[in-house]
């Protein structure tokens, strides 16, 4: 019996997801949201967590206190979309084992289930190349912790005393950022990015 551990904080999808597993053989399943308290039997040992892609994203920090994290380890099938690179490229780099597209068929979702569970990685097609893009994601990790700090309003000043560097070279990374992912200015950037997935 392998034992499933649906992640997802859309409730109404988060059961749909536990109906289509319990409808097959060899599954035990339970649920719970990514964010906020879980219920009491998540205590109970996990072999595969099947994971929203959005609950994901965020700081990395945030996503290694998330207790579905700590519980299934590398063990997780993420549900994701090709638009979004960023979410793939975090899950690739810690390690995950299964990729699937959202508008895969439920068939699929099972077999990744049980692909996983005996250790194996499942890399849905349709995320294939989304995959590969992502690996090749163009701004340095901190283009990336500046923009990231631009994008919650911070001044090219602010920055600079957050990050500890200068004036000078917050707008430097800022312009080598916006060349990078083709944007016309600081905003356009930042919204490229995000609906990337990457901030």
């Amino acid at each position: 019996m392998v034992r499933v551990l649906v992640v997802h904080d859309a409730a109404l999808l988060r059961s749909a997801l536990v109906q289509l597993l319990r409808y097959a053989d060899g599954l035990e399943v339970s649920s719970m949201p990514a964010r906020g308290d879980a219920p009491d039997d998540h205590d109970l040992p996990v072999d595969v967590c099947v994971v929203d892609g959005h609950c994901l994203e965020g700081p990395r920090d945030e996503v290694a206190r998330a207790s579905f994290w700590d519980r299934c380890g590398t063990r997780l099938v993420v549900l994701a979309t090709p638009e979004r690179p960023g979410v793939l490229r975090r899950a690739f780099d810690a390690g995950v084992l299964g990729f699937l597209d959202k508008d895969a068929p439920a068939r699929r979702l099972i077999d990744a289930v049980h692909m996983v569970a005996k250790g194996e990685r499942f890399v849905d097609e349709r995320l294939t190349v989304a995959l590969l893009r992502a690996l090749e994601m163009p701004l340095t990790a901190r283009e990336l912790s500046v923009l990231s700090e631009a994008s919650r309003g911070s001044s090219v000043a602010e920055i600079a005393v957050g990050l500890h560097l200068s004036r000078g070279t917050v707008r430097n990374y800022l312009a080598s950022a916006i060349r990078k992912v083709g944007a016309r200015n600081r905003v356009d950037a930042i919204r490229i990015v995000q609906n990337a997935g990457w901030l």
